[in-house]
């Protein structure tokens, strides 16, 4: 019997940069599957009409991506319990009866990065450090809180975005001015760097690392450039680094095993396919 051949991909403005084409074909290949996953560019006025056109033109799903994350919620039939503690989805899973359902997998390849690159890495490990309190922020902030983290010191240039994580998600969490963001790395077990600044294009992350321990793990969740200046300092002084080439990477796969029925390996030719594409 012949296989569906099933067809997924990702929907932005604009969307031309993403990488996620690169990493479902190059599984589609290595697993010897039919189908293709493309590259949807959707104006937002236009969110709706793409969203619902998804069952009529039998896609499997796709992804969802910025600047739609949180819009493409209410579009949803159902929404995966994460994903709307989270308030966005990155995945849409089209049913076989056509109903639409919302997942959000950044949190599961946030935490899966880390432990990719430190096997043994424990939330509780002690306090943990996060800078920006945007989207990538809640992803990384909840599922930190779901992996058992007791103290989580949340900073951002407006402070009034983190008190807002904060009041929703609670008691872990302690607010820090930005103005005292170097002292708040006193202690801390994990880092990360949620922000754009030190994305290609950006200006660096202004942050001193005098006060952090050698033993701290840091985490960026930017990969262009694949080392930010934080992650070239860190590794500099010590400390082990995680780029969010992982995260990306990790997110990708419940979504291709939704849609394509094969939960897929990160083999080092993804990776390099990948490098290949910064």
């Amino acid at each position: 019997m012949a296989h569906k051949y099933v067809m997924a991909g990702v929907m932005g403005w604009p969307v031309a940069h993403s990488r996620s084409p690169t990493i479902h074909n190059h599984w589609i290949r290595q697993y010897g599957l039919q189908g293709a996953y493309g590259l949807f560019s959707v104006q937002p006025d236009k969110l709706e009409d793409a969203i619902r056109g998804l069952p009529a033109l039998g896609l499997a799903g796709c992804n969802i991506t910025i600047p739609h994350k949180v819009n493409a919620m209410k579009l949803m039939d159902v929404i995966d319990p994460l994903a709307r503690r989270m308030g966005a989805i990155n995945t849409i899973v089209v049913t076989p009866e056509g109903a639409l359902h919302g997942f959000n997998n950044d949190g599961f390849g946030y935490i899966q990065s880390l432990l990719d690159a430190k096997p043994d890495w424990k939330a509780d490990a002690g306090p943990v450090a996060v800078l920006g309190a945007g989207g990538a922020a809640r992803a990384v902030v909840l599922s930190l809180l779901d992996q058992g983290a007791t103290e989580i010191r949340l900073t951002n240039r407006t402070r009034g975005k983190a008190q807002a994580l904060c009041d929703e998600f609670g008691s872990g969490i302690k607010v820090v001015d930005w103005s005292e963001r170097h002292d708040a790395l006193n202690g801390v077990a994990l880092l990360v760097n949620t922000t754009n600044q030190g994305m290609h294009g950006e200006p660096e992350l202004d942050l001193q690392l005098d006060q952090l321990p050698t033993t701290a793990l840091v985490s960026d969740a930017i990969y262009v450039p694949l080392e930010t200046a934080l992650l070239r300092n860190a590794r500099l002084r010590g400390n082990a680094t995680v780029n969010g080439l992982g995260m990306l990477l990790n997110q990708a796969r419940p979504a291709f095993n939704a849609w394509f029925g094969v939960m897929p390996e990160i083999s080092p030719e993804l990776v390099q396919a990948i490098m290949a594409t910064l």
